[in-house]
């Protein structure tokens, strides 16, 4: 039975696309917002959904994600609300759907419990990112036994023995972080993310999807041509912050992602 990631990222490199895998904090401005937010940015053409999980302490965020984090703890958010939120959303959507979450609040919640329980809600992959590979082994049999997918982050610093190992690891997709920084920094360099992407595709069959310093429809158009998949996340996360108070905040983050995805459409060759 293959996951509802694999079935994504095949389909949609038989049609020579990229996918596009937008998060949100889950909780921000509230967990009935995401649910909304979910559904309507599936609408907008994105492709998986990553839900991060609100932590106090986040070493991988910057500015904009640990506000959200802050305001979505402040709405009473935690993992365990998420899940109901997840199993709500199953019922009318079959989107990937992926939690990024901290260590701590999973080995509060105990790995196997949350692994099991993530799964019977519909979760279908999990980030940790202060979680290496080599890190992973209170995770590692409870995550497989639950059917969750195990996604690593590989860094632009990664070594071509640590860049296989990790590529090997990790399941759904390999994350590929663009640049040494946090989340909501610029992309600098797009044809060295290319030839790093490259080089770890000659090591693993896992597509590869290209994180950190995505903002525009322009950067999502130049990462959708070397990557198997696009992650925008700060970028949307500071369009849920400008529109919280509004009544339309749907429709206006679901606006921008269309005009991310809009930009990733393969270019269409002349007619002979």
């Amino acid at each position: 039975m293959t996951s509802r990631l694999d079935r994504t990222f095949a389909r949609l490199h038989e049609r020579g696309e990229s996918a596009l895998i937008t998060y949100l904090m889950a909780g921000d401005p509230t967990l009935n917002e995401t649910e909304q937010l979910v559904l309507g940015l599936e609408g907008a053409g994105a492709d998986v959904i990553e839900l991060g999980v609100p932590f106090s302490d986040p070493i991988a965020d910057g500015p904009v994600i640990q506000r959200a984090a802050e305001r979505a703890l402040r709405s009473g958010t935690s993992l365990r609300k998420i899940l109901p939120m997840v199993a709500r959303l199953r019922t009318r959507t079959q989107i990937p759907l992926v939690l990024m979450a901290y260590y701590n609040s999973i080995h509060a919640f105990g790995p196997v419990e949350f692994c099991r329980d993530a799964v019977a809600a519909g979760v279908d992959g999990l980030i940790v990112p202060d979680m290496p590979p080599d890190e992973a082994g209170p995770l590692r049999e409870p995550a497989a036994a639950a059917g969750l997918q195990l996604i690593f982050l590989l860094a632009p610093t990664s070594t071509s023995e640590r860049r296989a190992y990790v590529a090997r690891q990790s399941q759904g997709f390999v994350y590929y972080v663009s640049l040494t920084g946090i989340t909501g920094a610029k992309l600098n360099n797009v044809a060295e993310v290319g030839k790093n992407v490259d080089k770890i595709r000659k090591v693993s069959k896992t597509p590869i999807a290209v994180g950190f310093g995505v903002a525009t429809p322009d950067d999502a158009e130049s990462v959708a041509a070397i990557a198997d998949g696009v992650i925008v996340g700060s970028a949307i996360v500071k369009q849920v912050a400008a529109h919280q108070q509004d009544s339309a905040l749907v429709e206006h983050v679901a606006g921008f992602v269309r005009s991310l995805k809009a930009a990733m459409q393969p270019r269409q060759t002349a007619a002979h």
